[in-house]
């Protein structure tokens, strides 16, 4: 019997050890942080804040079916019906091949235009983590309106030309964001006397949550190596926008300077000017699969 007295003290000693150990590791796990950290909400809802691409990335197998107008001088009134008559028309698609990275393709009235895309993530902005979402984006152009008849030594690379940017954003709360974005136009065919080559700009957008399904966006992008021999009629492209979430889709509504949608253009021959200029309506749809 005091065998047995003296077994069950032992073990209930070690249990009551066995116990405290184990509440003092909970106790301490508790206390310890994750060291994995969350990925931030987006800080854009659509794929662009108005004619500039936003850091927002299609997930893999997600499939966008994009619309976007732009209608005529706004500032002409009815003498063109404040430009519904002379609308310009971009059609296509982009698809998620993973979580970061997408393609995209569309077509253009302007110039008749060709554009394919390749955008793709490098980071992400994290929760008490990196601050930043990074995403790189290259467009190449097929201008289909030039005529073999007007230039008889025309090839087909002079009928391309490209843009490439970084795109850098951080959500600095659940109503703002805004972004960053060095971006560079090269044009293989362009006139000399009123264009250039090669030419660079800082881009900036900014999006301000009104409510749970609208946001109002502003961007611009300055012009940093503008040739001053050049007597350009072109202007700085500025931008203000305004999204309405609706379930499915985000249908998003600007007034810009520029008309053309294709990324080359919009930033490099922004023809309006909203010191007394003209000025384009126009929406962008956003449907996705």
């Amino acid at each position: 019997m005091k065998d047995t007295k003296k077994i069950f003290s032992v073990l209930l000693f070690f249990w009551i050890g066995i116990a405290s150990a184990q509440d003092d590791l909970l106790t301490q796990l508790d206390t310890v942080k994750s060291s994995v950290k969350e990925v931030e909400t987006a800080a854009f809802k659509a794929l662009q804040i108005c004619n500039m691409q936003s850091t927002k990335v299609p997930v893999k197998g997600e499939f966008y079916m994009i619309i976007s107008h732009r209608f005529g001088d706004l500032t002409q009134g009815f003498e063109n019906f404040f430009g519904l008559d002379n609308a310009l028309t971009k059609i296509g698609g982009i698809y998620g091949a993973t979580n970061w990275l997408s393609f995209g393709f569309s077509r253009h009235t302007y110039d008749k235009t060709y554009e394919a895309t390749v955008k793709y993530k490098f980071a992400d902005q994290k929760i008490d983590g990196f601050p930043f979402s990074i995403v790189g984006y290259n467009t190449v152009d097929v201008n289909s309106a030039l005529k073999t008849s007007l230039y008889p030594e025309l090839k087909f690379t002079n009928r391309l030309a490209y843009s490439s940017q970084l795109l850098i954003s951080r959500k600095f709360s659940e109503s703002f964001s805004f972004q960053v974005a060095p971006i560079y136009i090269h044009k293989n065919f362009y006139d000399g006397e009123l264009d250039q080559e090669d030419l660079y700009l800082i881009g900036s957008g900014a999006r301000y949550k009104l409510s749970k399904r609208l946001s109002v966006n502003l961007e611009y992008a300055a012009r940093l190596n503008v040739n001053d021999k050049n007597s350009t009629p072109y202007q700085n492209p500025l931008t203000v926008g305004l999204d309405i979430e609706t379930g499915g889709h985000v249908f998003q509504m600007v007034f810009s300077n520029s008309q053309p949608m294709n990324d080359v253009i919009a930033f490099s021959n922004a023809s309006g000017d909203w010191n007394g200029g003209a000025i384009y309506f126009g929406f962008n749809m956003y449907r996705v699969f």
